[in-house]
């Protein structure tokens, strides 16, 4: 295994037992908490006292899986929507995008360094998402596009302490590149993770194995591992049955309902499907994946899930109620 510098990461990368993180951040604070969430972005929270309580709040609710099960957390920064091109969807100008980018580290890092008293090893991420829709590949951009368009973002996490960033929901493999390469000329460690289909494979139709190793290729394999998000298990367990590719597969970040994503788009309700048999079909998928270093979830999912996963799991005692 390669060192890092920073002494999170190797943590997180030696770890014995996959670390946690939470669940889909978005649909809880929409569904459960009934806050309006411009262009689906959580950054604006930050601003004040009333929206940082909030959201520490959420995020101490995972935490405490995390410390009951005795792992780490990889704590997100609620960003996914808090790059420049989406300043003014959200209410914003590009500069306020900047300066919020910042103080989302900040308010991560505050978290992280109480929690760490606590005995529970908190790597910061940073998360960029992607500068179109994160399920359908719209207006794509080059990976000279892509690196020059999110290199702004990771180059302000970079100033204020992120520890590593990853890039989520991101559907097709040029954006992925470009994400991956602006991190790794600015050296943060980065992280990929791809949206899936319910066949298992990218909106694009390419093959999550081919989109690894494409992306590889084009950074001399700058990921430190990557993802698989916003589908539920049934979607891509087909696809990790014996496939050497999956040595690269560090984490995943399943949705709670088995709809399509068309199918999400038009719910009025949130699906949040079975928490328990969530947990049992991420320790079915386990069983033959070594490499996995995060846990958690991603759409409809919240602490019970998550609680469920960590049960199952990462083998402790906590189980959410």
């Amino acid at each position: 295994m390669a060192h890092f510098t920073n002494t999170k990461i190797n943590a997180l990368m030696s770890s014995k037992r996959p670390f946690l993180t939470d669940g889909g951040l978005e649909t809880t604070l929409v569904f459960h908490k009934g806050i309006d969430l411009p262009a689906f972005a959580s950054f604006p929270l930050l601003a004040d006292e009333a929206g940082r309580a909030v959201l520490r709040d959420y995020f101490e609710t995972y935490l405490n899986l995390a410390q009951a099960n005795g792992t780490g957390f990889v704590l997100d920064t609620p960003t996914w929507r808090a790059s420049h091109g989406w300043a003014y969807d959200t209410g914003w100008q590009p500069s306020g995008i900047d300066d919020i980018n910042r103080a989302a580290v900040e308010f991560a890092r505050t978290l992280a360094t109480e929690w760490d008293a606590k005995g529970v090893p908190v790597v910061v991420n940073g998360v960029v998402g992607p500068q179109g829709d994160g399920y359908v590949p719209d207006a794509a951009l080059s990976a000279a596009e892509a690196e020059a368009y999110h290199a702004r973002q990771i180059a302000h996490f970079e100033a204020a302490g992120i520890d590593m960033v990853s890039a989520v929901t991101m559907n097709y493999v040029e954006e992925a590149m470009g994400v991956a390469l602006a991190a790794k000329g600015l050296d943060v460690p980065v992280v990929i993770s791809f949206t899936v289909e319910t066949d298992g494979a990218l909106p694009t139709g390419q093959s999550v194995a081919d989109a690894i190793s494409q992306v590889d290729a084009a950074t001399g394999n700058a990921p430190l591992y990557y993802m698989i998000n916003c589908a539920h298990p049934d979607h891509f367990s087909a696809i990790l049955e014996g496939a050497d590719w999956t040595a690269r597969l560090g984490g995943l970040r399943a949705n709670a309902s088995r709809m399509s994503h068309e199918e999400l788009d038009n719910a009025e309700e949130l699906d949040d499907g079975d928490p328990e048999e969530f947990g049992q079909l991420h320790a079915n998928l386990m069983q033959g994946l070594g490499s996995i270093r995060v846990l958690g979830g991603c759409c409809g999912t919240d602490h019970r899930h998550v609680g469920a996963v960590g049960h199952s799991c990462v083998g402790g005692s906590a189980h959410a109620a």
